[in-house]
């Protein structure tokens, strides 16, 4: 049955994607229940996907039309896919429900992209091959350009325009990547690959590395690594606050695709290539760290602030995953989990808090018009009195204070258990890229948590707290039970970590252990 759990993360995304462009665009009320069940399917679907992975010995894996695994196209569910697929699945459904109204209604088909962008997270975390990998890049990258745009204005197809490019480069490095790759090994199957490198030529490793160094520039580009990460402030913050939470897992696929990649081509197992790029990745995972710190100090908007804050936690995890030491990666897999959880309830609760503040969303008249439950294409004041409250801004600063301890990572959240995961096995000072690293990153680890308080702090002052007098922002009642349930799950993760621990650890163990990831794809062809 696991094996055909695997591919409905796919198909149903897809099949809620066709229908809600079958029920057409005014079709509103249709278009909240679809999405919404189709999420909450998702959701389910994902969770018993990650039920089934912890519990079994082997990942499943699924062959479309039945191929040798060598040559079909290949899905696996292993721990980490599963993981990550029910981490995007749970935020398609926080912005199913959140966009419901004002912000779906910025323009046509938002429905329909936010579902296609799932089926591309998905795809990409699940495909066992490098070719499909792409294809899954591009379908979420397209699904992202149009959400991305939703609500028009010139702030945003500026930003567009800048993504889209940014985003052709790296597309047209991973294609080049692959060539090479697949020009030298004559495949592009992941398990297949982890079987033939040790055995390469010295001739052939060289373009082999090349390839491998191309694709590796693609991946930090959509992981925001410096230098190739100042697209992502600007653009997020351009995007309408649900779309932007469902971004933060984005930078995530990167560095997924740098994990899973690593461990597996560049793995001991892998000979004269073991630790190939180690070095650099750790060295712009570091400088990351300290570009988003900078930007997070001289953000002066709650956007860009959490933007910046996405580029540090995205530095941190690319040094962090370097050290092949299972206490080490899973407190990195931990820190990836809250810390993604914990930027899209900061997006959201910046969306809200800037309601009134200015913000060109709230000013445009197709906001406020755009609400219509009753469906009959007209907006009154009665419209708005059943669904818009006014917050109170002492609920908005103590969801802000909740987003500031699992940002900077402070006790007693699960962002301060992730990053202790990290930093004890750390100051052991294990073998990492280069001597003393583990201490060195220890360091930047806590002094991050240091800089962030301070700018999350300050920002929570100018912003939330300098003016006694400020009228609270209007919003919806969805609105803000989306955001409370989002917080209140980090603060229950606090006391049940136990359990999301030990399926943690067993993922980091598997992922060190190249050989259990190939004999589940090819069975009786991989090589022990």
């Amino acid at each position: 049955m696991i094996q055909h759990l695997i591919i409905v993360p796919i198909l149903l995304p897809l099949a809620a994607a066709a229908a809600l462009l079958l029920s057409g665009a005014r079709n509103r009320r249709l278009h909240g229940l679809i999405s919404i069940a189709a999420a909450v399917g998702l959701l389910a679907a994902s969770l018993a996907l990650a039920v089934s992975a912890d519990k079994a010995d082997v990942a499943a894996t699924y062959a479309l039309g039945d191929w040798p695994a060598s040559v079909a196209i290949v899905l696996v569910g292993d721990r980490l896919a599963a993981l990550m697929v029910l981490l995007a699945s749970l935020l398609g459904l926080v912005n199913a429900v959140f966009s419901l109204g004002r912000w779906a209604r910025l323009g046509p088909y938002y429905a329909v992209f936010s579902q296609l962008l799932l089926m591309g997270l998905n795809g990409a975390f699940l495909t066992g091959d490098l070719f499909n990998l792409f294809v899954f890049f591009e379908i979420l990258l397209a699904a992202s350009y149009a959400l991305l745009l939703h609500g028009s204005g010139p702030r945003r197809v500026g930003a567009g325009l800048h993504y889209i490019v940014i985003n052709l480069i790296a597309s047209l490095f991973f294609l080049v990547g692959v060539s090479l790759i697949f020009g030298v090994t004559g495949t592009l199957n992941m398990a297949v690959l982890s079987q033939r490198i040790p055995g390469l030529a010295d001739e052939s490793r060289a373009l082999f590395h090349a390839g491998a160094a191309i694709l590796g520039v693609a991946f930090l580009i959509k992981a925001a690594a410096w230098p190739v990460g100042f697209w992502l402030p600007r653009t997020y913050d351009a995007a309408t606050a649900p779309a932007a939470a469902v971004f933060a897992i984005m930078t995530k696929v990167g560095v997924y695709a740098l994990l899973r990649l690593g461990l597996l081509c560049f793995g001991p197992t892998a000979g004269l290539s073991a630790g190939f790029g180690g070095h650099w990745v750790f060295v712009m995972g570091v400088v990351t760290i300290g570009v988003g710190l900078i930007g997070m100090l001289a953000a002066r908007d709650l956007g860009r602030l959490a933007g910046y804050s996405v580029l540090v936690s995205a530095g941190t995890l690319l040094a962090a995953l370097v050290f092949r030491d299972p206490a080490i990666m899973t407190g990195a897999l931990l820190y990836m989990v809250v810390s993604t959880l914990a930027a899209a309830a900061f997006y959201l609760l910046g969306g809200l808090v800037g309601a009134d503040d200015g913000d060109d969303e709230f000013d445009a008249p197709a906001l406020l018009e755009a609400y219509d439950p009753d469906g009959d294409g007209q907006y009154t004041e009665e419209d708005e009195r059943a669904v818009v409250i006014n917050a109170p801004v002492g609920l908005l600063s103590a969801g802000f204070l909740i987003c500031t301890l699992l940002i900077a990572g402070l006790p007693p959240l699960p962002g301060f258990l992730a990053k202790v995961g990290m930093i004890a096995p750390l100051l052991a000072d294990p073998v990492g890229p280069f001597p003393r690293a583990g201490l060195v990153l220890a360091a930047i680890v806590i002094a991050s948590s240091l800089f962030s308080l301070i700018a999350l702090a300050r920002a929570g002052i100018q912003i939330l707290w300098a003016e006694p007098d400020r009228i609270a922002p209007t919003i919806r009642l969805h609105e803000g039970a989306v955001v409370g349930a989002l917080l209140f799950g980090l603060l229950i993760l606090t006391f049940a970590i136990g359990l999301p621990l030990d399926y943690l650890q067993n993922t980091a163990e598997d992922l060190l252990d190249p050989a259990r990831y190939a004999t589940a794809v090819l069975g009786p062809e991989a090589r022990s």
